[in-house]
């Protein structure tokens, strides 16, 4: 692998310390060097040799820094993302890219203008369940697809204590731009843009002020329908995966296990990161010739966020085309907008 990319953190909450830092210093293909922290210095009990800067602005006059990651909240990102890209640095920017579509066409432009790649971090393509139904949905095995499900259930009554989250007023505020942009992508990046959409969203937590629950239903050339849900206020957690096709249905549960991993201090290059518990498998259901049905038992691949990590290194050492293009973005913002 050629020179690593020295890459720079915004922040080091949930998202630095889970879903980046680790990658980070385990990939070789990249140097982790510094990140911000504004109050409490915690990376460094884990990571002695980064740098604590105390400012964006310290970090961004590091010169040494090639790629800075933007991981700080969603209505942070576009200012944030103009100043890293003046700044002379290319940037992999944490979902929602921005809260609407004008913002992301200008930092796309300037990106361009200024020859630097600005690369949107969609992780959950890697997910060990996305990958198993892609797979299964690619193979043809199911015929034409007639209803496709993605959801994301969660059961969180209390208000998150994270106030931007929960104001009205916040521009991304709520469950759409939250968990969306991983339910959208997913479908975009099997299915491209749909035809036509609708979109429902609801409160129902006590005293929220923005959407707990959002469902899409997508319509795609050859009657396809497709679906995406995610509620805070879900008991009953339903199956991630529901593919129904003409010749069958496969059907499995989201169990990646990545992010309880990395949160347990587990590092990606452990033998056992990724990989899904016996009993978690897919159920791949076809119909024979008289009607009756046979059933697979399907194991999901390795989940590996580094597949996206491995894309950033291509696309900036190689100048490969990035998986998640901006077009995808674009239209990713314009189903969150609507």
């Amino acid at each position: 692998m050629s020179t690593p990319i020295v890459t720079g953190l915004m922040a080091y909450g949930m998202s630095g310390r889970i879903f980046q830092a680790p990658f980070l210093t385990t990939n070789p293909g990249f140097k982790f060097k510094a990140v911000v922290e504004r109050h409490e210095k915690k990376a460094g009990l884990r990571y002695p040799d980064v740098i604590s800067y105390n400012s964006v602005d310290e970090l961004l006059a590091d010169e040494e820094i090639e790629l800075v990651i933007v991981n700080t909240p969603g209505n942070t990102h576009f200012e944030l993302t103009i100043k890293a890209l003046n700044a002379g640095k290319h940037v992999l920017l944490e979902k929602p890219a921005a809260t609407n579509g004008a913002d992301v066409k200008t930092m796309f432009d300037l990106a361009k203008k200024l020859n630097l790649h600005l690369l949107v971090y969609q992780n959950r393509r890697w997910d060990s369940g996305f990958l198993q139904a892609k797979e299964v949905i690619e193979s043809g095995r199911l015929g034409q697809l007639i209803e496709v499900y993605f959801r994301m259930d969660r059961y969180k009554r209390a208000l998150s204590p994270k106030i931007f989250k929960e104001t009205a007023s916040t521009p991304g505020a709520g469950l759409v731009y939250d968990l969306g942009p991983h339910l959208i992508d997913n479908v975009i990046c099997l299915f491209g843009k749909p035809l036509s959409f609708t979109k429902t969203t609801g409160i129902y937590r006590e005293g929220s002020e923005v959407p707990d629950y959002f469902t899409y239903h997508f319509t795609y050339p050859n009657q396809l329908n497709v679906f995406i849900t995610a509620g805070l206020l879900i008991a009953e957690v339903l199956p991630g995966f529901a593919v129904h096709g003409t010749l069958g249905s496969f059907v499995k549960d989201r169990c990646d296990v990545q992010e309880a991993q990395l949160d347990g201090g587990m590092l990606p290059t452990d033998p056992a990161y990724g990989i899904e518990p016996e009993g978690s498998e897919g159920k791949l259901v076809l119909m024979d010739l008289n009607n009756k049905p046979n059933v697979e038992w399907l194991k999901a691949p390795k989940g590996h966020y580094n597949g996206l990590f491995d894309a950033v290194h291509h696309t900036i050492r190689q100048n490969a085309l990035y998986p998640i293009t901006e077009e995808h973005i674009a239209w990713q913002l314009e189903l969150l907008e609507a």
